[in-house]
């Protein structure tokens, strides 16, 4: 029993005539005719009553019409998900952030994703360093990741998103919070807020290196993992903290983000792997591009 020849069998139930459903199927009358003979045999039942004006099913018939519809539905239902996962309209994405990304890229890139790709599921993880989720990328617990810098890591692929500055954070009571702008130097005094050097955080390094050509070393410095936690220190007033710009959107009272007069900047990447891409990889891949360019 092959479903070519249960839909034949559906078209002739439905139609009651033989040249009308083969009209239908775009075949001859007599391929329809000969399918559906063929059916009965194997089945061991005949499947309609003939006349020289009518066709119509038997009792055998119509029992076996329920069992057509529901193969032939599941037939179709199948053929349709195949081609959404071929074109990346459907599939099970993972993506990890880093804390810095997490606020203003990970609640924009769910949003698109539901409204473009609604049968694509998403797997989020946020507030994660950048050495963690080159570990996920490559042991495929993730599929993407937006991340600081560049992997280095030849089976990785790096796609540049953004460039942002490097603003200051400061408790709303700190006797600079008020300026529109601080040079970093004027800082070199505060303890800092920092991500940790445990686990080789970009920021961290890319805090110490803006620090030492501004002039100076930060000290004492308390490392922190999350971005939240960072900010949240920085208002109870444990010290000051230097984060990416769009950390801006973690809005929390007790702190004032204060530009910095000569800006540093720290890049914004997506990471894949280079192989075992997935279309629906590729299609998320293109959201978050254009969610972070846009």
């Amino acid at each position: 029993m092959e479903l070519r020849q249960l839909r034949y069998f559906l078209a002739l139930a439905e139609e009651c005539h033989f040249g009308r459903a083969a009209a239908r199927l775009h075949v001859a009358q007599p391929a329809l005719s000969q399918q559906i003979k063929q059916l009965e045999r194997e089945l061991g039942v005949s499947l309609f009553s003939r006349s020289t004006r009518r066709v119509e099913p038997t009792e055998a018939g119509r029992h076996l019409t329920d069992y057509a519809r529901a193969l032939v539905t599941e037939e179709e239902r199948a053929r349709t998900h195949m081609r959404e996962l071929a074109t990346g309209h459907a599939g099970r994405v993972s993506v990890g952030f880093i804390g810095t990304a997490t606020y203003d890229v990970l609640p924009r890139v769910a949003r698109t994703v539901r409204a473009k790709l609604p049968k694509v599921t998403l797997d989020l993880r946020g507030e994660l360093l950048t050495p963690l989720l080159v570990e996920g990328l490559l042991s495929g617990t993730f599929d993407l990741a937006v991340l600081r810098g560049a992997a280095p890591e030849e089976d990785i692929r790096i796609t540049p998103l953004r460039s942002e500055p490097l603003v200051a954070v400061l408790p709303s009571h700190h006797r600079l919070a008020g300026r529109p702008d601080i040079p970093l130097e004027a800082l070199a005094d505060e303890p800092f807020v920092i991500h940790p050097s445990q686990s080789r955080s970009s920021m961290y390094d890319r805090v110490l290196s803006a620090c030492r050509r501004a002039g100076f070393q930060p000290a004492p410095l308390l490392e922190v993992g999350e971005t939240a936690t960072l900010v949240v220190l920085v208002a109870a007033g444990h010290g000051v903290a230097l984060v990416p710009q769009s950390v801006q959107s973690l809005s929390l009272d007790g702190v004032t983000y204060v530009p910095l007069t000569s800006p540093e900047s720290v890049e914004l990447v997506l990471a894949r792997r280079t192989h075992r891409v997935s279309a629906a990889v590729e299609q998320v891949a293109s959201v978050i591009e254009d969610c972070v360019r846009g």
